[in-house]
């Protein structure tokens, strides 16, 4: 185990165990995805993904949680890497500003790619700090990449900000669309880049969810990337 990967289990374990018996909520997600898309762009060639995820959050405001994709980006790039999940681990802690109505929410997220890499390959492991606001349908989120940006050579220090809006509707119906930019340091603006999307998604009493989303960037040569999805929440 990597030392930055041991001190976030370290960091994990402790804060698990300082909370003790406090009031605490597990909450978890599955999902099949028709593409996994980040940031504008497919993790998985435009092909399906299997996806889950695991959040537990403490009555303080502290949360720690895990998340998972099938992704073929890598070994599309280079044949050579065996690499076929992303494995994401995050930490942070989220509250509101007395009774203003607007919150907050800052962190730490680690992203890992296991398996097997040629020499010389740069790691794509990343690890990024972020710090949202929202406020009734606004949202907004900076992201600040504290490594090298997903295997981008001297590329620490990037940086993403995203925009959304969302809508919540009777009978579990819900609306958003969000833009965001990537900005890669190091390159002088050549990879930077802007990404946008819009979505819509019926939730069910059941835990069962679907959503349609388009997804779009300006990068030239890009396809537009239209996303399905069916989710169980519990």
């Amino acid at each position: 185990m990597s030392s930055r990967k041991h001190a976030v289990a370290i960091l994990l374990c402790t804060s698990l165990a300082a909370a003790g018996q406090a009031s605490a909520e597990v909450s978890g997600e599955v999902a099949v995805v028709s593409d996994y898309v980040f940031r504008g762009l497919s993790q998985t060639n435009e092909k399906p993904a299997l996806q889950a995820g695991l959040t537990w959050e403490h009555e303080s405001g502290f949360y720690v949680g895990g998340w998972g994709s099938s992704i073929s980006w890598l070994s599309d790039a280079d044949p050579d890497v065996s690499s076929q999940v992303e494995i994401d681990v995050f930490a942070g802690y989220a509250g509101e500003f007395g009774d203003s109505g607007v919150g907050y929410d800052v962190g730490v997220l680690h992203y890992w790619y296991p398996g097997r890499y040629p020499a010389g390959f740069n790691s794509p492991d990343t690890t990024e700090l972020y710090a949202g606001l929202s406020w009734n349908v606004l949202s907004a989120k900076y992201s600040y990449a504290a490594s090298d940006l997903f295997g981008i050579p001297d590329s620490d220090g990037s940086s993403a900000l995203d925009l959304g809006l969302d809508w919540e509707f009777e009978g579990g119906w819900s609306t958003g669309v969000a833009y965001g930019r990537q900005w890669v340091s190091g390159y002088g603006g050549e990879l930077d880049y802007d990404y946008w999307k819009v979505g819509v998604g019926k939730s069910f009493e059941s835990g069962f969810g679907i959503g349609l989303e388009w997804h779009d960037t300006d990068i030239t040569g890009a396809d537009d990337i239209v996303l399905l999805s069916l989710s169980r929440s519990f």
